[in-house]
């Protein structure tokens, strides 16, 4: 694919393209706007050239694109890279060769340099590769200066936005919440350390009551008491049999004699 001033290819779609060179050609500005795009190119009779996927003046993936640029070549003096800025002898300079990446993914792979531009951005991104990756002079370097052939941009989802907690901060998740059998009185105001001695002696009060009821041996004596007065009535009742008895004996014998005389 090769247009000569600004593209843009915006959507939800795929787009392939590959070629000798490049897989797309892009005199001026280049914008992948939430698709995705795959571009390649093989080196395929090139020489003394600079072979890219993707050859622009400068570059801005947005909107949750994806791109996906090879360059390889075994031609004399071929240069491969996977993404590569140029002024294209249209006046642009530095102001060109530009990469900006927001919010969005970008896989680009070159012997000679994954990405090779002379300036760039990343907004709500970062380098996965290579590590402490950066923008040099003239292309992608890593956390030493040399030049990485290959570059991976991810959007950055390590940080999340102003006021997310990533969930760690769930109401009755800490330390500082009551556990299963707290008493519900221990979070009400005015309810303090000091009140939970008071409740403990209270619920011991009745242990000591029960074990007093149960030690007395008092109610012993009126049973004896009660044992001794039901005896005195039977007892007495005996005596009076017998002195009756007697005394209806001596009648009758008393009886008997006055008959007789």
């Amino acid at each position: 694919m090769e247009v000569w001033g600004n593209l843009m290819l915006r959507g939800t779609g795929t787009l392939t393209a590959t070629g000798s060179q490049c897989g797309i050609h892009v005199s001026q500005a280049l914008v992948v706007d939430g698709c995705t795009v795959d571009a390649r190119a093989d080196g395929a009779d090139i020489t003394d050239e600079a072979v890219a996927g993707v050859i622009a003046g400068d570059m801005a993936v947005r909107g949750g694109g994806r791109v996906v640029a090879a360059g390889a070549g075994s031609g004399a003096g071929v240069r491969a890279y996977g993404v590569y800025l140029q002024d294209a002898g249209l006046g642009d300079g530095d102001a060109g060769c530009r990469l900006s990446v927001d919010a969005s993914w970008l896989d680009a792979a070159g012997a000679d340099g994954g990405v090779a531009c002379t300036s760039g951005s990343l907004v709500s991104a970062r380098f996965v590769t290579p590590a402490g990756g950066v923008f040099g002079a003239g292309s992608v370097v890593d956390a030493v200066g040399a030049v990485a052939p290959h570059v991976v941009v991810e959007p950055d989802v390590a940080t999340p936005p102003a006021g997310e907690t990533d969930g760690r901060d769930v109401p009755g998740g800490g330390s500082g919440e009551p556990n299963g059998g707290a008493s519900p009185a221990a979070g009400q105001p005015g309810a303090g350390p000091t009140t939970d001695p008071a409740v403990k002696p209270a619920a011991t009060s009745p242990k000591t009551n029960i074990t007093t009821k149960t030690t007395v041996t008092a109610s012993s004596k009126p049973k004896t008491a009660a044992a001794t007065t039901a005896t005195l009535p039977k007892t007495a009742d005996n005596n009076l049999i017998a002195v009756s008895l007697t005394l209806f004996i001596l009648g009758t014998a008393l009886l008997t004699a006055v008959y007789r005389c």
